[in-house]
C-alpha cells in the first residue's frame, strides 16, 4: 500500500501551533469560551538536590500517513488479533468487522455477533464500544475476545470466543455499569498483570464518581473471568480507582506507569497516571489543583478545545491520544522515573505534549500500535459530529521518525 494525501479539513489547530456497516465524539462539547492556553505538564520538576529537570525531549516526525481501510461507519474500538489483523467496533451498527494489513475487511459473524448487536442500544454516546482480546490465545486460532457495549438497562462487558470470522456465544462478564446518554466510558485492555481494565464514565451524574459502591465514574480492575482483582483496594470490589468523570483511553509504558486520558468538562482535559485506590478529584476538581485535598493532579492537561481525548496508546518513548474536538494526535513524551516514585513525582516522568496531524484528518477516535511498530490511528467523522469527507471513516496507518 502506497502513502496518499488527504484533503486537509477544516478544524482548530493546536493552540501555538501554526450499508449499516460500510457508509461510504467528543463525549462533550463545551460551550465556546475564550483562548485557553497551550497544553501543560504538571508542576515543575526538581530533582532531590532541588535543580529542575530538564522537561524538553526529542521530538518526533510524521514520516507517512496510509489509509489501511476506509468506509467505516462510526468505529470505535481496535485491538490487535494474532496474524496482523485487527477486530474493529462500529458502534451505532453493533457489528465487529476483521481488518486485515492489506485492508481486507469481514464482517464477524455467528451467534455472538448476534447477541451483541440485540443487546446493543446504541442512543447518544452508547453503543458497541471497547474491545480487547484476552491474552493466551491457542494455537487452535481460536481467540478469546471481551467486549463493552451498552444495554437498554447498563453499560456491560461481554466474552466471546473467535474463530476466525464467526463469534461463539456470548457470556456476560461484567454489568450493572451506570448507562447513560452520554459519558459511557468503555475502554478495555489487559495490563502486564494479566487484568482486564474497564474505563466507565459518570453518566453527567456527578456524584457517582466519588462513590465507592458505583462502578460509575471509575477505572475497575477485574480478571479474565469478570471476577475483582483479589489486590484491589477492596478485595471485593471491582473498583480501582476513582473521580473520573469519563475515561476511554487506558494504556502502559514499559516501566510499569498506567496513563489513562479523561474529558473535562469546560476547562481542562487530562492524562493521568493511575495508582491503585486513587481518587482523581472529580467533580471537586477538573485539571490540576486538588493535591492538597488529597486528589491525584494530572500530568498534563490541554483545553477541552485542543484535546478531548479519547483512545490512547503507549510506546517505549511516548504516550499517544486521539484527540476528538482537538483533531490532533497528542503524543507526550516520556522520561525515565525512578521504581520508587510517588504520585508527587509522576509529572518528571513526561515531557511537554508535542502536536501531531493536526486538523489533517478530523476527529481521532482511538489509537493502537500495531505489529509492525506504525500506529492505527481511528477517525470519527461520521458521528454526526465530525465534517466527513469521501472515505471517511478510516483507518490510518502513521509511521514516525
Amino acid at each position: 500500500m502506497t502513502s496518499r494525501t488527504h484533503r486537509r479539513r477544516p478544524g482548530p489547530l493546536a493552540v501555538g501551533v501554526v450499508g449499516a456497516l460500510l457508509v461510504g465524539c467528543t463525549a462533550d462539547v463545551p460551550a465556546p469560551g475564550p483562548s485557553a492556553p497551550a497544553p501543560t505538564t504538571g508542576p515543575p520538576a526538581t530533582t532531590s538536590s532541588g535543580a529542575p529537570l530538564v522537561r524538553d525531549v526529542p521530538t518526533v516526525a510524521v514520516q507517512s500517513v496510509q489509509d489501511v481501510v476506509t468506509g467505516l461507519d462510526v468505529p470505535w474500538g481496535l485491538a490487535f488479533l494474532p496474524g496482523d489483523r485487527a477486530l474493529v467496533t462500529l458502534r451505532d451498527a453493533a457489528r465487529l468487522v476483521v481488518v486485515a494489513d492489506d485492508g481486507s475487511l469481514t464482517e464477524v459473524t455467528g451467534p455472538g455477533a448476534e447477541q451483541i448487536a440485540a443487546a446493543t442500544d446504541a442512543r447518544g454516546e452508547g453503543g458497541l464500544l471497547g474491545v480487547a482480546v484476552v491474552p493466551g490465545a491457542g494455537s487452535s486460532g481460536l481467540v478469546d475476545v471481551v467486549v463493552y457495549l451498552t444495554s437498554r438497562t447498563d453499560n456491560r462487558v461481554l466474552r466471546a470466543t473467535l474463530d476466525g470470522t464467526t463469534l461463539g456465544p456470548t457470556r456476560v462478564l461484567l454489568d450493572g455499569i451506570p448507562r447513560g446518554t452520554n459519558h459511557n466510558g468503555g475502554r478495555l485492555a489487559f495490563g502486564p498483570d494479566g487484568y482486564l481494565y474497564v474505563t466507565t464514565g459518570d453518566t453527567y451524574t456527578t456524584d457517582l464518581a466519588p462513590d465507592p459502591a458505583s462502578l460509575g465514574g471509575k477505572v475497575l480492575r477485574v480478571t479474565a473471568d469478570g471476577a475483582p482483582a483479589p489486590d484491589n483496594p477492596d478485595p471485593s470490589s471491582p473498583v480501582w480507582t476513582r473521580g473520573h468523570r469519563n475515561v476511554q483511553g487506558i494504556g502502559w509504558a514499559p516501566d510499569g506507569r498506567v496513563f489513562a486520558s479523561e474529558f473535562g468538562q469546560d476547562t481542562w482535559d487530562e492524562l493521568n497516571v493511575l495508582r491503585g485506590g486513587a481518587d482523581y478529584g472529580w467533580p471537586a476538581v477538573e485539571g490540576a489543583g486538588g493535591a492538597a485535598e488529597g486528589y491525584v493532579d494530572p500530568v498534563a492537561t490541554w483545553a477541552t478545545s485542543d484535546a478531548s481525548p479519547s483512545g490512547l496508546a503507549v510506546t517505549d518513548e511516548g504516550v499517544y491520544l486521539a484527540g476528538l474536538r482537538g483533531r490532533t494526535l497528542w503524543r507526550v513524551p516520556l522520561r525515565p522515573v525512578e521504581p520508587d516514585a510517588g504520585p508527587e513525582d509522576d509529572a518528571a516522568g513526561v515531557g511537554t505534549p508535542q502536536p501531531l496531524l493536526a486538523g489533517e484528518h478530523g476527529r481521532l477516535r482511538a489509537v493502537e500500535v500495531a505489529p509492525d511498530g506504525s500506529l492505527w490511528v481511528l477517525t470519527q467523522n461520521t458521528d454526526g459530529r465530525g465534517d466527513p469527507v469521501e472515505g471517511d471513516d478510516r483507518i490510518l496507518r502513521v509511521t514516525l521518525g
